[in-house]
């Protein structure tokens, strides 16, 4: 009888411990809180060494402004805010590695990153499955953020820059015989088709693509793709690439051709253009959606916070990533939680006013801004007349 007992007494308290304990095992595997340390750690993904460094150094620089800002009044929920670097070396390899460790060591409430959009697709999937939030301040590729309902950007889709773009050469240079040097990169290629697109569908019957000319992002000889161009009567060259694409074509082009206009990106927009091109890219001009030398009092604080830390002025991107930031921690706030299912659902709430201008995510994540057509006079960046 007594085993009997101590039988049933043994086998009620191994039911209500597995009931308790599978109960807790399920809420913790099932669960989008995020960020039970003493900190809010957001990670900041991008390429902090290499080719590309300037921008995820920028984007990493934008962050721990921002976290400073919000510190110095107290951070958020009762915590600090602390900015967790990963340096993806823009490649979709070292990408996923960072991506999967993010995603194994539930410490992240969300994710600033990554760089160029082929990059950005690679790590999105693992970010999406495992209900991390990643805001893009510089992916353009179309089919980004349709990844999922945790993928955001904050930049414009390709095709709307490029329709700027294509606007300041045809309509702003009144330029017909366009050429187009783009890099191999999926960013490179997929613009490059879209600028094709654009011109075609312009409106303007004059205006064509005379030549295009492919080449290998970082090289330090362009001219045998310059030449093409050139003895095929480009008046007007766009450069699908970033600023250390526009600025080495632009000085080898004006040895051939001192006449030639050159378009680019918001990715060029860099005071690292200025000091890699000098005289050879006074006229370049670009779209951008942030402009550093703006009146708005705002963009003015910022720009001095920023170029008192760091030495240089923000780029576009740079300050896209530093309202990335702003708005995450805004919905993190306002939610009261870092559960990435509630702060998910307040990002698509939310209407923000930052320095790159008023942003609010659509119904799969993007944005829509306006445009500021910018060139550089005297070595320096100013609006277009």
């Amino acid at each position: 009888m007594k085993k009997k007992l101590l039988s049933a007494v043994l086998t009620t308290a191994l039911v209500i411990s597995c009931l308790s304990g599978c109960g807790e095992t399920e809420k913790e595997e099932g669960s989008s809180e995020r960020n039970s340390g003493e900190t809010i750690q957001i990670a900041v993904a991008g390429p902090m060494t290499g080719d590309n460094a300037e921008y995820g150094i920028g984007f990493a620089n934008a962050a721990e402004l921002m976290a400073k800002e919000w510190n110095e009044k107290g951070g958020v929920l009762g915590k600090q805010i602390e900015i967790v670097k990963f340096d993806d070396k823009n490649t979709s390899e070292e990408a996923t590695t960072i991506a999967q460790k993010i995603v194994s060591d539930k410490k992240v409430a969300g994710v600033i990153g990554h760089f160029a959009s082929g990059v950005c697709m690679t790590a999105a999937p693992i970010y999406q499955e495992n209900q991390i939030i990643e805001i893009s301040p510089s992916s353009s590729h179309a089919d980004y953020s349709g990844i999922g309902d945790y993928i955001f950007r904050n930049n414009t889709v390709i095709a709307k820059e490029g329709a700027a773009s294509v606007d300041i050469a045809i309509n702003d240079l009144e330029k017909k015989n366009i050429g187009i040097i783009s890099i191999m990169t999926d960013w490179g290629t997929n613009t490059a088709e879209i600028v094709k697109g654009l011109i075609a569908d312009s409106g303007d019957a004059e205006a064509k693509v005379v030549a295009h000319e492919e080449v290998m992002e970082g090289s330090d000889d362009y001219t045998s793709a310059i030449t093409k161009l050139d003895e095929a009567g480009a008046d007007v060259v766009i450069c699908c690439g970033m600023y250390n694409l526009v600025a080495p074509v632009a000085k080898q082009y004006k040895q051939i051709n001192p006449e030639i206009e050159i378009v680019a990106f918001s990715n060029a927009y860099s005071q690292q253009l200025i000091e890699l091109g000098g005289e050879a890219v006074e006229g370049v001009r670009f779209p951008v959606i942030f402009f550093s030398e703006s009146e708005d009092e705002n963009v003015r604080n910022y720009v001095e916070a920023y170029t008192a830390e760091y030495g240089s002025a923000p780029s576009a991107l740079t300050s896209q990533a530093y309202d990335s930031v702003g708005m995450l921690l805004t919905a993190i706030e306002e939610t009261g939680s870092t559960d990435s299912e509630v702060v998910k659902a307040k990002l698509y709430e939310i209407e923000y006013e930052g320095v790159t201008g008023f942003t609010k995510f659509d119904s799969i994540g993007d944005v829509d801004k306006e445009f500021v057509k910018v060139t550089i006079q005297n070595g320096k960046f100013v609006k277009m007349n």
